[in-house]
């Protein structure tokens, strides 16, 4: 059961793979690897997408194709209808995706939490008076506009990562690429970057592409993508991509803890949906067949 397409909502493309093919060269230790075979999708304006595949799938590799990290071996990689090869092209595709790491640490470079931020309008030479309003702008959307005079190496894992975040919105992307931002942070760090990656949605439009291996995470997406072995293996809303548990599991992927616990409901015959996919929805599927009561 391969390169299984679900249902998606219209609208404009803003970053497009066609039919991508990328090797890395070799080295003294191993020979050429080619680790993307033909990779075809595409990301939408406003749209939040979670891209999720087992460790060596792919999934990072096809993020830094994004804003042209990474180029393609073979195919084409347009972001709003920039061809990612076009060296011309390069610093305005770079300021339309922006892309935010797991390690807050190595994308923060000053010693106040405003300078950091400033840091990449500075180098894109953007006037000082409006600096400061896209600075304070950006930190005020990630929740962090409070602790702009503070010390970076002082702050929390989940602070940092806002920060790092700040920093990339500041410098006005249509677009984000996360490459698994919350892997270092603990439970409280991962909900504040959570919360931050929701409001670039909601309240800025910001299209967001999330690559991570917490599921719980995934099943907010509009849209989830799931790489294996370097090509496309399905790709759906969330209650459609995680019904198919017993696949997942075969591609060593983990799904929402409420499907999981719904499945195993199912499995001792109470009536339960199979598209569950959160805490919420399993309640009250759980009160539909009366296995709680509200007192």
């Amino acid at each position: 059961m391969e390169n299984i397409s679900m249902t998606t909502d219209a609208g404009e493309v803003q970053i497009s793979l066609r039919d991508i093919y990328f090797q890395y060269e070799s080295t003294d230790e191993s020979p050429p690897k080619e680790v993307l075979h033909g990779i075809s999708l595409e990301i939408k304006k406003g749209e939040f997408v979670a891209l999720l595949g087992h460790n060596g799938s792919g999934k990072s590799t096809i993020a830094k194709h994004m804003n042209a990290i990474l180029l393609p071996s073979g195919g084409k990689v347009y972001v709003a209808g920039m061809d990612t090869c076009d060296e011309e092209l390069l610093t305005q595709i770079r300021r339309t995706v922006g892309m935010v790491f797991q390690n807050p640490d190595n994308q923060l470079v000053a010693t106040i939490v405003e300078e950091d931020v400033a840091f990449g309008p500075e180098n894109l030479g953007v006037p000082s008076d409006e600096m400061r309003k896209l600075v304070d702008d950006a930190l005020k959307a990630v929740g962090m506009y409070e602790y702009r005079r503070h010390a970076p190496h002082k702050l929390s894992g989940g602070q940092k990562q806002r920060v790092a975040i700040a920093g990339i919105i500041a410098m006005r992307p249509q677009c984000i690429v996360f490459d698994e931002p919350t892997a270092m942070l603990d439970p409280r760090g991962r909900q504040e970057v959570m919360d931050a990656i929701d409001s670039l949605v909601k309240n800025l439009g910001i299209t967001v592409v999330l690559i991570t291996h917490y599921m719980d995470e995934a099943a907010k997406a509009d849209r989830v993508i799931i790489i294996n072995d370097g090509k496309l293996l399905m790709e759906g809303k969330p209650n459609e991509v995680f019904k198919h548990i017993d696949m997942l599991r075969e591609h060593h992927l983990d799904v929402p803890q409420a499907t999981e616990l719904a499945q195993y409901l199912r499995s001792m015959g109470y009536d339960i949906p199979e598209d569950v996919l959160t805490p919420e929805e399993c309640a009250r599927a759980m009160l539909n067949a009366s296995l709680l009561t509200v007192h």
